[in-house]
């Protein structure tokens, strides 16, 4: 139990309702974070509550298109302003970095591996991202992998693919795609880490913000709720992402812009790596920040300072204007 959680919380007979999207990955996590939370307080009790989001229903048209920054987080928002939720687990990468009033980022969970992760059909098991043959078809939904691997390999060929895990696996072992990629952390999370062919290192494919951990949204008011949550808090995860979200805020980038991040923690010691680039990979900026981490936000914001003066702002705004044109 955390030393922030009082006696007067822990008796409390107040049903504690946690938010969750209907996928299967969601409820996972959701569940995951329950049980936990079961077991620092075994006399509370906690029940998941689940609701469809935006982008939950909107499976027939590509994420950037879509274009709204809380496509997996609105409808769960409302039902945490209305009292019908307490709180909210969210994959973070999934959280916007700016939130409703009244709502909080009120912990970050610990993280799984962040990396970006190549599953390939049967027939290239014996191939890496680099020696996949040219026209190669690759399935991604995230500008983010988009833009790095075609700045990397502009010899494959890249096709969009929605839908939950199992269906995008299908499609892949169906012969639609050469190969997919996916998060290392959702794969594994749902037992399927053995379909991880290669993980991608850093050089190839800088993760998103946040990826691989949970966010824990809630009403700011709500200091019952505040404080059952720090049970679950990762202290080191929280510092990386803190900076990460800066990075991101900094830059005024939703989910779905060619904006990723790498962060190492050594002792007090933090190091965030930061790209922007354009879809197309052909324009490509990165830099590295270190710093003490008390000062995780301040180092993000510096790093989207840099970026910026090495050509960052033009490709993002490029970026906005081909999205709004459609």
């Amino acid at each position: 139990m955390s030393p922030n959680a009082s006696p007067t919380v822990s008796s409390s007979t107040r049903t504690i309702r946690i938010g969750s999207r209907k996928s299967q990955l969601a409820l996972v996590q959701t569940y995951w974070v329950q049980e936990q939370l079961q077991k620092a307080f075994p006399d509370r009790t906690f029940e998941v509550h689940t609701m469809s989001t935006q982008g939950d229903k909107i499976l027939d048209v590509a994420l950037a298109k879509i274009g709204d920054k809380g496509l997996f987080t609105k409808e769960l928002e409302v039902g945490m302003q209305s009292h019908e939720i307490d709180f909210a687990v969210h994959s973070l990468k999934d959280l916007p970095t700016n939130l409703p009033e009244g709502l909080m980022l009120g912990v970050v969970t610990e993280r799984e591996d962040p990396a970006d992760a190549l599953v390939v059909h049967e027939k290239h098991k014996d191939k890496q991202i680099d020696t996949l043959p040219e026209g190669a078809v690759i399935g991604t939904s995230s500008l983010r992998r988009l833009a790095q691997l075609r700045h990397h390999f502009p010899h494959l060929t890249f096709k969009d693919i929605r839908g939950n895990l199992n269906t995008r696996l299908a499609k892949l072992d169906a012969g639609e795609y050469d190969a997919i990629i996916l998060a290392v952390a959702g794969l594994r999370r749902l037992g399927m880490g053995d379909r991880i062919h290669q993980v991608l290192p850093a050089e190839v494919s800088l993760h998103a913000v946040g990826q691989g951990a949970l966010g824990i949204e809630c009403r700011t008011d709500d200091t019952e709720v505040l404080s059952l949550i720090q049970a679950i808090e990762h202290v080191p995860t929280r510092d990386r992402t803190l900076a990460e979200r800066a990075f991101l805020r900094s830059l005024e980038g939703g989910c779905q812009v060619p904006i990723g991040v790498n962060t190492q923690l050594d002792g007090d010691t933090l190091t965030l790596t930061g790209i922007v680039a354009s879809v197309d990979g052909t324009k490509f900026v990165k830099d590295t920040v270190i710093g003490s981490v008390s000062t995780a936000e301040k180092l993000g914001t510096e790093l989207a300072q840099r970026l910026r003066q090495q050509g960052a702002q033009e490709i993002l705004e490029e970026i906005f204007q081909a999205v709004q044109r459609g």
